[in-house]
């Protein structure tokens, strides 16, 4: 296989994985971001498990904009390292609340899951197939 073949199979990959994480993530996010204060502070109850228990609604408003707001700048393929550690840690308090619960591995796997795909897209970036690719290429910056 030559490099260009598997760069473009690499690339491929990468459009995939975020286009398709990125729409399941708006899909749980945005109608959290739209439900506003009294849900984000049950969302935002979970950071008890590492003993966060003050403004509850600033950690699930913060929760819901790294889902839903996190999904569409994934889908985008701009600022995936960052939208990608944020939703990362989104994840992982989901597991260990649910670890902490007393919840089964079938509940919490999901969530740990994705927190090990969103830990891994942080040094992976958004490829080359991303508006971040393109605006990087424009500009000379980095925004992956």
């Amino acid at each position: 296989m030559t490099d260009t073949t598997s760069s473009r199979l690499i690339n491929c990959g990468l459009f995939v994985l975020r286009v398709g994480l990125g729409i399941v993530m708006m899909m749980h996010g945005v109608p959290k971001l739209m439900a506003g204060p009294e849900l984000w502070g049950k969302l935002g109850m979970a950071m008890g498990v590492f003993g966060i228990n003050f403004a509850p609604t600033f950690w699930g408003f913060m929760a819901a904009v790294s889902e839903g707001i996190g999904g569409l700048f994934l889908l985008l393929g701009v600022g995936v390292r960052i939208f990608a550690a944020l939703m990362s840690f989104t994840m992982l308090v989901a597991t260990l609340m649910h670890y902490g619960k007393g919840d089964s591995f079938g509940v919490y796997s999901h969530a740990l899951s994705l927190a090990i795909v969103f830990f891994s897209l942080m040094f992976c970036g958004g490829g080359d197939w991303s508006i971040g690719a393109r605006i990087k290429a424009l500009s000379g910056r980095w925004y992956q």
